[in-house]
This record gives structure tokens, sequence and C-alpha cells, in this order.
């Protein structure tokens, strides 16, 4: 048995003396570290307290409640998935073992496929009564894998808790007006007198705009201009082609304070963009429609810190050992709570690199950057991969271009998707191949499609600059 907790009944009993002082009875069934309560606005106040005791506490006592609550869970998940049950025969492990960290490593990861072909034999078949309601998270497919997850009220719980303690390390004012640019809305524009959860269970917050990320780029200008936004949450790609507009045809968005970016892969060129033609910054966070909020910036020194109190996020190298410090590796979660859909050692489809201690006294693990999917790498004919360095930022420097995305359709073959303010001249579509050919140092044949608007989003609304459909 693990030094972290011994099942009692509907608790466990900690062997930990920190951990047996911060913590109160839960009066959630399964659930022991953090414990939760049961009124919303209450369970979210008690949760963002508990979150911020976490977040300072020692990394030995963050991975000790980490244990506390796996061993719960496994023992919740062997008994009501069938899938889960197989895995862990499988995989060698006695059922009627606690499953320590140790033992999580000995589970191969999981992978979308895998959710897919498991069907309805992962899901629980009963789920604790204090965790009803159960929704069913359907994935954008950005991945070309889509997949169906249930997942709970607790798990809401942590999501609504994670982007409040975002707003509160960043210092934000809920009474300013925020308006957010999203994948998945019913009409292109909705207005409301509050931020709406989280925010608005805690108290009072400014007006809220909400905006169609399929929405043209100029009418979605105008009307961020009339909203006059202090806040700004966008995908990085509509905030690319948001500062093109504002750069061509002039405008901007004077009171803004800063923007939180979402869904997509955040370059540094586009950080810096922002700064220059907005004059603010860019905060970013990463998270999936599986398992929420893996990750949040550092508002001391810009790492991404793990919400370790709700996930074990593991990066793993190619022979699925865990990555150091520096190396750059796949993104393996563990979802601690979901009592619903069994999702432990969850490879995600991501690639992150593994960041240092912070700084800043949050001792929750850190990711210095989160490089994208698998299917975001180039293939070579030799089998190798990397991801591109496609000299993006050179186009614009040799020829009109508004909008790109580069796909690589064979070992061979590249096609480059442009939108362009004119026709190309055949020396600026030379250029551009020239730039694309350097920076892969791979003699690919290239061919051009041009459309005229905008080039099309995928599911959910997101957007690749470069997709790899080699099988």
């Amino acid at each position: 048995m693990s030094a972290a907790g011994r099942t009692v009944g509907r608790h466990t009993r900690t062997d930990n003396p920190r951990l047996a002082r911060m913590s109160l009875p839960s009066e959630i069934p399964e659930i022991v570290w953090p414990p939760l309560y049961q009124v919303r606005q209450a369970a979210l106040q008690a949760l963002l307290q508990q979150l911020e005791q976490i977040e300072r506490a020692p990394l030995t006592e963050i991975i000790a409640g980490q244990e506390q609550q796996l061993q719960v869970l496994n023992n919740y998940l062997y008994q009501f998935s069938p899938a889960h049950r197989q895995r862990l025969v499988a995989a060698g492990l006695d059922p009627s073992q606690p499953l320590t960290l140790e033992g999580l490593r000995q589970l191969p990861p999981i992978r979308r496929r895998d959710v897919q072909s498991a069907g309805q034999t992962l899901y629980c078949s009963q789920v604790p009564q204090a965790h009803l309601p159960i929704a069913e998270t359907h994935t954008s497919g950005s991945s070309g894998e889509p997949v169906a997850v249930r997942r709970t009220q607790v798990n809401q719980l942590f999501w609504l808790a994670h982007t409040m303690r975002d707003h509160l390390w960043w210092q934000r004012d809920r009474m300013a007006r925020l308006a957010s640019v999203r994948g998945s809305l019913p009409q292109t524009h909705m207005q409301q007198d509050n931020w709406g959860p989280p925010a608005s269970l805690l108290g009072p917050s400014g007006v809220a705009h909400a905006f169609s990320v399929h929405l043209d780029t100029a009418p979605l200008a105008h009307e961020l201009a009339k909203a006059d936004p202090h806040y700004l949450l966008i995908y990085p790609t509509a905030l690319q082609d948001l500062l093109r507009h504002l750069r061509l045809h002039g405008g901007g968005l004077p009171a803004l304070r800063q923007i939180r970016c979402i869904g997509e892969t955040l370059s540094e060129e586009l950080r810096s963009a922002a700064r220059e033609q907005l004059g603010v910054e860019i905060v970013d966070s990463y998270s999936s429609q599986e398992v929420g909020i893996i990750a949040l910036q550092c508002p001391t020194t810009g790492l991404y810190h793990i919400m370790a109190d709700n996930l074990i996020v593991e990066i793993l190298d190619d022979a699925g050992h865990a990555c150091a410090t520096g190396e750059v590796g796949e993104v393996v979660v563990s979802d601690l709570h979901n009592f619903a859909t069994p999702l432990l050692r969850y490879a995600i489809g991501d690639h992150a690199e593994v960041g240092p201690p912070c700084s800043c006294g949050r001792n929750l693990p850190t990711l210095r950057r989160i490089l994208g999917r698998s299917r975001n790498m180039v293939r070579y004919p030799d089998g190798s991969r990397r991801w591109p360095d496609l000299g993006f930022v050179g186009y614009r420097k040799v020829a009109p271009v508004q909008q790109y995305q580069v796909v690589q359709h064979s070992l061979e073959e590249i096609e480059v998707r442009l939108v362009v303010e004119r026709a190309l001249t055949d020396a600026e579509q030379s250029a551009i191949s020239q730039i694309i050919l350097e920076s892969l140092a791979h003699p690919f044949c290239l061919s051009f499609r041009y459309f005229a608007d905008s080039l099309p989003r995928g599911p959910g609304g997101k957007f690749e600059e470069f997709v790899c459909l080699c099988d």
C-alpha cells in the first residue's frame, strides 16, 4: 500500500500529515483530493481555496495527493468500466491492489483510436449520484480522429475553477468588457450583461460579447470596434487574420488590455505582432475537450503550469520514457476526476517541451512550450519527422500573401494553399517555393492552390497552418 492513503468506506484516510491538515471531508463521493462541496457557488469558492493551497504546497505533497485520488478512481473504474478492467489485466496489474503512480506507468498509453474502438465498453456503467449530470463532449476532430467522451459536473467544476484561477493569476478586472471569438455559437453575435460562469458565480462582472469564428474578418473587426473590449479571447489564427485586416485597412482596439488565446498553437511571431500593432500581450492556455484545461501560462515567467490538482501529465519520448527538462515528447494525460469515462494515460496527440521548476513560488510542474499535434510534423522519405519551419514570416517580404496553409499529401508532395491580395507573378511564386524548400531542406514537389477570400477552417473552427496527411 502506498503511503498516500487507505480507502475506508466512502473516504480515504491519509497518512500524510500535511494533506490531513488541509483536507475537510468531501461532500462528493469518490473525490478525496481536493475535497469538493455540493452547492455550485460554494463548491467553486471552496475548490479555488484548495487550489491556491495546492499550488504553493511542496511538489511531494502534490504527488501524494495525486496518488491518493488515483487509487480511489481506479478502484471505481475497475468495478464499472469493462474496458478499463480488461486494460488493467492486460498490463499485468493486480486489481485487488491499489494503483500507485508506478503502477500507472505500466499501462500502455491509449489513443483516440482506442477510445473509438472501445465504444460503450469504455464508459462506466454507473456514475456516483453526486457527480451527475453527465454531458457528452465531442472533440472537434482536428486530429482526423474525432471521439466522444462523457464528463460529469465534477469535471465541469474543475474547468470553471481553472478558468477562474487564470483570471486571478492575471488579476483581470471582472467589471471590464469582454469579447470572445469562438467556434460553436448558435448565431454570429451574442451579448449578455455579465461574463458568465465562472466569474458570474462569484460576483458581478462586466458586459460580454461573443462572436462566431466563422464570421468574416472584415465584419468581425467592425463588430469588435463597436464592442471596444478590454479583454479579447480568440483563436491564434483568427487573431492573425484580424491583425492583417487592421494593418491593411486601419483601425484598432484602443481599450484593449490583454488578449487570451485558446485552441491552437501560439507562435512567438504572433505574440510580437500583437504587441507591435495593438500594444498588448497575449496570454495563452492549453486545453482539450476530453480532459479540460491542461496548463495555464504563468504571469511571472511565461511558463505553462500544469493543472496537477486535476491531471497527471507525462511527456514521453519515442521509447515511452519520461522526457527531461528541455526535451520534447508526446503529451500523455490521466484525468483524476472523471468517473464516467476512464482516461488514464491518454495520448491526446500533442507534443510539448518539459519546463523547469518555476521561480514564481507555485510548485505545479511546467511546460515550456506546446508544439502541436503529430499531424503537424513533416514526414521525410527516410522515415524521419520534424516540426516544420516553413519560413512563414518571409512570405510577405516577397509576395502579398494574406493567409497560408501547407498540406503534405505524400512523402514527396506538398500543396501550398494561399489567399493573396492579387495574382502572384511567376517570380513571386518561385520566391515562396524557394523559402519553403530551403526551410525544409528537402526537394519536395510543390503545388500551389489559391483561394478567393479565406482558407477553410476545420471542425470546431480551428485552423492548422501545416497538416501532414501521410499515413
